[in-house]
Formats: C-alpha cells, sequence, structure tokens
C-alpha cells in the first residue's frame, strides 16, 4: 500500500504544473520568426489581438502527436471563426518549419520560436514539458487555459463557450 501511495504521489507532483494567468516580461519580451523571416516579441504578437480568444498551439512538424491532431484543429478552426490561431513552433529550423505549414495545409498565424524548446525563455516560463501544447488567452488578456496537451481536453470547448 505504501507503494502504491509513493506511486501515486510522485505521478502527481510530476504533473502538477503551476497555472499562470499572464505570461511572464521574459515570455513576452522573446521574439519569434514570422513566415516572412522578420523578428517580432510575444508582446507584439499577443498585443496585435487585445480583445479577442487566443488559441495558441504549440507544435512541430516533426511531432506525431501534433500532427495526429490537425483534424481536430481544422474543425475547431472551421466552427470557431472568430478565434485567433496562433501557431507556435518548435522546429529546429526555418525550413522544416515552413515544409510542415505548408505539408498540413496549416491556416493561422504562424510563429517559429526561434531559440527553440530547450534555450527559449518563453518554453521555460511556460513550463514547456510535451507538444503539443495548447493555451487559450481570452478576450480580457488573460490565460484562461493554461495547459492542454490532448485535444479533446473539454476545457477547450468550455472555456472558448465561457469567453464569447
Amino acid at each position: 500500500m505504501k507503494t502504491i501511495t509513493l506511486l501515486l504521489l510522485t505521478l502527481i507532483l510530476l504533473n502538477c504544473t503551476p497555472k499562470k494567468t499572464t505570461f511572464d516580461a521574459v515570455a513576452l519580451d522573446e521574439t519569434f520568426t514570422n513566415l516572412n523571416g522578420e523578428q517580432i516579441s510575444f508582446r507584439e504578437i499577443i498585443n496585435q489581438y487585445k480583445g479577442k480568444t487566443i488559441f495558441i498551439d504549440i507544435w512541430a512538424s516533426w511531432c506525431g502527436d501534433c500532427v495526429a491532431s490537425i483534424p481536430n484543429f481544422k474543425k475547431l478552426q472551421a466552427a470557431e471563426k472568430e478565434i485567433v490561431y496562433l501557431m507556435l513552433s518548435v522546429d529546429k529550423n526555418n525550413n522544416t518549419w515552413k515544409k510542415g505549414i505548408k505539408k498540413y495545409d496549416l491556416q493561422a498565424d504562424h510563429y517559429l520560436i526561434t531559440k527553440g524548446w530547450e534555450s527559449s525563455d518563453f518554453c521555460k516560463s511556460i513550463h514547456l514539458d510535451w507538444i503539443p501544447r495548447y493555451m487559450i488567452v481570452g478576450k480580457d488578456g488573460t490565460i484562461k487555459m493554461y495547459k492542454a496537451i490532448k485535444f479533446d481536453d473539454p476545457e477547450i470547448k468550455k472555456i472558448i463557450k465561457e469567453d464569447k
């Protein structure tokens, strides 16, 4: 019984990610690359969409789970057209990232996390430990959903509905 309790406690602690309602300054100040090769801070990206619900999908073209979720992502886009869809890639280079966007015909606002998963202050500040990772920023600018790793997470639809 002690072994089971210890195992459960360990699993709970490993899965505990602190939930934030705002992004840290280091996350907001990090620059990403847009499809035109220009550098833009995450703060500038988010500020473009003030007053709108923002669905963030952190992904990579090499990630099997990310690719498997694309049909569900497209269904959400078709159903919820007023939402801004940001796809932040942790691909290792521009070429791979752009090929993935084209291959999977991804219609969204795309940015490459230029520093990569391991070195990115943005990734560290949100405790990125798995992709895909979904986040929702509400119309009021606060983080409404801090972490979902499965597209069928019931919180996604609930939060989108509540933020209308």
